[in-house]
């Protein structure tokens, strides 16, 4: 498939894709499977109750995740990858490598440059 700059689509995939949280929660849920919220949140120290939420929400509006409320007293709320949302692991995985390799990269370069100044 041609790829014009004009129709780029890049922007549209990072726009669902793009936020600190996002990738994590779909890791979590495309590799341990459905989670409650509070699994969740316990999974990712750091996050709020109010990012996760939000985030959790946007994913659910895009069709990347499923949320399932049970009619019980607590509520119960379970989260999972849908069918669709699965299309995106090679993606993240990609994505995944592609960091570890920049990041070694820039240790390289580092260690490089130190070396350099040095000399």
């Amino acid at each position: 498939m041609e790829k014009v700059p004009e129709y780029c689509r890049v922007e549209d995939a990072l726009g669902i894709l793009v936020g600190k949280w996002k990738p994590i929660i779909l890791l979590h849920l495309l590799q341990e499977g459905t989670k409650r919220f509070s699994e969740l949140k316990r999974s990712m120290p750091g996050i709020t109750q109010k990012m996760l939420t939000k985030q959790l929400r946007e994913l659910e509006e895009e069709d990347i995740i499923q949320r399932v409320v049970y009619p019980q007293v607590p509520p119960k709320v379970e989260y999972s990858i849908t069918e669709y949302g699965k299309s995106l692991e090679p993606i993240l995985e990609a994505m995944h490598e592609w960091g570890t390799n920049h990041t070694l990269h820039k240790m390289k370069k580092m260690k490089h440059d130190n070396v350099k100044d040095k000399a």
